[in-house]
């Protein structure tokens, strides 16, 4: 009985002190738990055991999870709380996207913007001020972050882009280049908008808004000319779009039938240009032939030879009284009386090598020199051959006469020029599309209302330094025409070019050395058998090693990039040989620039404020075998 009184003692004891425990456990944790609920705490997971209370559970913050603490503390003994809590990780600070603007003016040059600390800043301010000739505000900050992928390629083409650009903004990021600029003409813009987009990294996004100005034309010329070749312009300009296009119309009624240019630009010496214009021209229409040329306000009506003198009394007198005010006719009725003696001639001929002679009749001595020093001075000191001999009695202005034909033989890629006391005459060749434009301003600046010329030059394209360079879609349409009769080929299941198609890269090559630097990108494309990874991989080894064989061919492949498609792209149904076969192949595309976005006038505005201060080519693997 005594040992049955100790054990039940016992364990009442035990029962007792566990009960004592629960309590405190539950009354810990319940407290804990209300504290946190009321301090919108709800993510803390309490536990007590014992005499301690854990608290888990994952932080928002570093703050938050102290705050747990300090409330579980007001509770119970802060000894007490054990803390096995977590805070949510916190995402890197993503780098800033850096990038730099580029301004250029006549005044100087400015960089704006945020560059990374790993550029070398003071080389780049360097290359601008080279670049530029100009001095440079650097107004760059720099972050500790490591550069983008491309950066130091789009600061590059920037630095070189900026010697073409006189008056420009550039926008630079690690994956784009965006530039508004001003050109001086329509021809400029042409040839710096070709610049930039052969020369661009392939791999950047090139966006170009470039605008033209009209020109000033000094003096305002226009020359129509009407003989048995038919109708043409020698020159033409106008004010604006309207007036062109009635002047086209009238020159058009007057037997005009090929399309002529006509230049928009200022310096237009009235309003009433168009009515003029359409006047004259009626007028030469209604004589039949000879020439019509306005030089500002002077306007020049020629007769040919064989015109009624009644017909010319009647047309002139028409036109003096229907021109609008301000124009001022000069009539010219052909002399067909016969010389005693012949005419005083001076000729110059240029030849297709490039040799000029110099030939016929000068004042004197002195003239003779300063004729040969003129000609040297325009087609250079080993090139000129002078005979000719001295007359006296010449016309007062025949050595102003003579000067101005050799000038506009300058002109000329070949061809002569013949001076005479009655006209000065000249014909030949020229890669410029506007040199009877340019010849009739020179012209009718020099010899005045009252000169009378005869101009026939025929436009070569193949000496046009320009267009004998072809475009890059010219480029795509010739590659295309020697891969649709052979075919890039590749050893089964290799990169390896096949020898029977070495010829065929010998033809992409000799194409792509004449295109000069275009930006390509030569694709390589598998069909679906294989696995998908494998013909990733083997179609950019493909593409690759046709760039590699292009290298080896000396073609300069800064500007292409290679690149692999695997399957991703096919042109065929995969289910047939004659699909697999069609989907297996190299393609050339061009790397076009991206439309520029519509930013209305600010941007050229800010430049003129400152100046102040592919189609796909495809070439097939012509093999049956899988690509893996």
């Amino acid at each position: 009985m005594i040992f049955s009184a100790f054990v039940a003692a016992a364990a009442a004891s035990l029962f007792v002190a566990d009960s004592s425990v629960k309590l405190v456990e539950d009354s810990s944790e319940i407290g804990v738990r209300s504290a946190l609920d009321e301090n919108a705490l709800t993510w803390v997971e309490v536990e007590a055991d014992g005499l301690q209370v854990t608290l888990s559970g994952t932080a928002p913050t570093e703050a938050l999870r102290f705050k747990a603490l300090s409330v579980a503390g007001s509770v119970v003994d802060a000894a007490r709380v054990i803390d096995i809590m977590e805070v949510e990780t916190v995402a890197a600070i993503a780098p800033p996207r850096f990038s730099a603007e580029v301004l250029r003016n006549t005044a100087g040059l400015s960089i704006i913007g945020l560059i990374p600390q790993t550029t070398d800043r003071e080389a780049m301010v360097e290359g601008f001020a080279a670049m530029s000739e100009l001095p440079v505000t650097d107004l760059l900050e720099t972050a500790d972050y490591p550069a983008p992928d491309g950066w130091e390629d789009a600061l590059a083409y920037a630095i070189e882009a900026i010697e073409d650009l006189p008056r420009a903004k550039v926008s630079v990021t690690a994956d784009r280049i965006t530039i508004t600029a001003m050109a001086d003409s329509a021809q400029a813009k042409a040839a710096m908008e070709d610049r930039l987009i052969r020369t661009a990294p392939p791999e950047l996004a090139l966006s170009l808004d470039i605008s033209a100005p009209r020109p000033v034309i000094t003096p305002f010329t226009l020359r129509f000319v009407k003989d048995e070749g038919g109708a043409r312009f020698d020159a033409c300009s106008a004010d604006t779009e309207a007036t062109k296009i009635r002047i086209l119309e009238a020159a058009s009624k007057a037997g005009l039938k090929t399309p002529a240019l006509c230049t928009i630009g200022m310096g237009v010496p009235s309003k009433n240009w168009a009515a003029a214009v359409e006047a004259a021209i009626a007028a030469l229409a209604d004589l039949g032939s000879g020439s019509v040329t306005f030089s500002n306000a002077d306007v020049t009506l020629a007769a040919a030879e064989g015109t009624a003198q009644s017909d010319f009394d009647r047309v002139t007198g028409e036109l003096e009284n229907g021109l609008p005010e301000v124009f001022a006719l000069y009539s010219i009725f052909p002399d067909t009386s016969e010389p005693s003696v012949g005419p005083p001639e001076f000729v110059a001929t240029l030849s297709p090598e490039g040799q000029v002679q110099l030939r016929g009749r000068i004042s004197d001595e002195k003239m003779r020199d300063v004729a040969d020093s003129f000609a040297r001075a325009k087609f250079g000191s080993g090139n000129v051959y002078t005979a000719a001999r001295i007359v006296a009695d010449l016309p007062l202005n025949w050595s102003a006469r003579v000067l101005t034909g050799i000038e506009a033989l300058a002109f000329l890629n070949n061809g002569a020029v013949t001076v005479t006391p009655e006209a000065i005459t000249l014909s030949g060749k020229s890669g410029n599309q506007n040199a009877s434009a340019e010849v009739a301003q020179l012209m009718a600046s020099k010899l005045g209302q009252e000169g009378v010329f005869d101009i026939s030059i025929r436009y070569a394209e193949e000496l046009d330094p320009v267009a004998a360079v072809p475009s890059p879609e010219e480029c795509e349409v010739a590659i295309s025409e020697i891969v649709s009769s052979t075919k890039i080929v590749f050893e089964p299941g290799s990169a390896t070019i096949d020898s029977s198609a070495l010829s065929t890269m010998d033809s992409i090559a000799d194409v792509l050395q004449k295109c000069g630097s275009i930006r390509l990108e030569v694709q390589g494309h598998t069909d679906s058998q294989g696995r998908e990874e494998m013909n990733l991989a083997l179609s950019q080894a493909r593409a690759e090693s046709v760039l590699n064989e292009l290298r080896a061919r000396r073609v300069l492949t800064g500007s292409f990039v290679a690149k692999g498609y695997g399957e991703t792209q096919p042109i065929a149904d995969n289910d047939s040989d004659e699909g697999r076969e069609a989907n297996r192949r190299i393609a050339f595309q061009l790397i076009r620039p991206e439309p520029s976005v519509p930013q209305g006038d600010s941007a050229l505005e800010s430049i003129a404020e400152s100046s102040d201060i592919g189609a796909n080519t495809e070439a097939t693997d012509a093999e049956g075998q899988n690509d893996e």
